[in-house]
């Protein structure tokens, strides 16, 4: 997974006995990483506490309570109707060009002054794209609280497989520690796309749409990591440092559709693994309506728990408002 241009046959290779680990901290913070947690951002080397596995088994029934505190989007339409709560799993999906990595990113900066720390997880995207997300980050005085892993189009599929499972990891390190943390996967897709390249040129045997049978399994275990946990889960983690305090690790996945099918194979999957989601629609965007939102079909299922009182009453009338008004938007 790293350098491999002066690799050549009959060399010997040696077993490190561990098994993959990525730098985790507050230091990281503000940086730019690629998959394996080195900095590509030209800033120096990192200040991290130490190294987590990036495979880890996701908190148990009993180490887990219910979502009850808001992550504010800073959109009115997503925060009234499709509310989202400090430990839940969100999806985005939609086609192409819909404005999903805008909605993401937006919030992201919405949460400079919350205190929820962000990671924003890029896989197999160009190089300018995530150059410019991390510019408008910069930008809005979001990147200071920000970590960006990055997998780039160009890179290895073990590396675009591996990447989200990099960023959770990191993201896992603040909300074992009692503090709030949010992750963004963008997207989801192409790492099953790179997932199932890795299992074709391994000859495991092809499914629906010549993705491997494990597919699911993919992202549930990537998604279960996301969860809020209580205030025993955090003592017993920080040996009594932290008391009191609960931790959570809010999932914001991507899906990119074709054609507006939901019904495909990875976006029913990765539905049925989230808490809701929030569908972004081609011709809403085209009518210039931001963020294009299909509240018909989008959902929040835990969400409503943790809106504040007074947004629910406010926004209590317009789900009402929308079903008996084919022409409002």
């Amino acid at each position: 997974m790293g350098p491999y241009a002066d690799l050549a046959e009959g060399m010997k290779v040696k077993c490190t006995g561990r098994i993959l680990e990525v730098p985790v901290g507050r230091g990281l913070l503000g940086r730019v990483v690629n998959t394996l947690g080195a900095p590509i951002d030209g800033k120096g080397p990192l200040d991290h506490d130490g190294f987590s596995a990036v495979e880890a088994i996701a908190p148990g029934v009993i180490e887990r309570q219910s979502v009850d505190q808001p992550v504010q989007t800073g959109y009115k339409a997503v925060d009234s109707m499709i509310p989202i709560g400090r430990g839940q799993r969100e999806l985005i999906i939609g086609d192409r060009q819909t404005g999903k990595t805008a909605l993401a990113i937006d919030a992201i900066i919405n949460q400079r002054d919350s205190g929820i720390k962000c990671i924003y997880v890029a896989i197999g995207q160009k190089a300018s794209t995530i150059s410019n997300v991390v510019r408008k980050l910069e930008e809005h005085g979001a990147l200071a609280n920000t970590i960006v892993v990055v997998a780039t189009a160009s890179e290895s599929a073990a590396l675009q497989y591996l990447a989200p499972y990099a960023g959770c990891a990191m993201g896992e390190y603040f909300r074992d520690r009692g503090e709030d943390a949010l992750i963004i996967y963008d997207d989801l897709s192409k790492q099953a796309v790179a997932y199932r390249q890795i299992s074709l040129l391994l000859r495991r045997p092809p499914g629906r749409e010549a993705f491997p049978g494990d597919v699911f399994y993919l992202h549930s275990r990537l998604l279960e990591r996301a969860a809020r946990v209580n205030a025993e889960y955090v003592e017993a983690f920080t040996k009594g440092e932290v008391k009191g305090k609960t931790g959570s690790l809010t999932a914001l996945p991507i899906i990119e559709t074709q054609a507006g099918d939901v019904s495909a194979f990875v976006p029913t999957n990765v539905i049925s693994i989230t808490d809701g989601q929030i569908f972004l629609e081609t011709n809403l965007f085209n009518a210039g309506i931001r963020p294009a939102v299909n509240p018909g079909i989008s959902v929040s299922r835990v969400g409503g728990a943790a809106q504040t009182k007074i947004m629910k009453k406010l926004s209590g009338g317009i789900r009402t408002a929308l079903a008996q008004s084919p022409t409002a938007s």
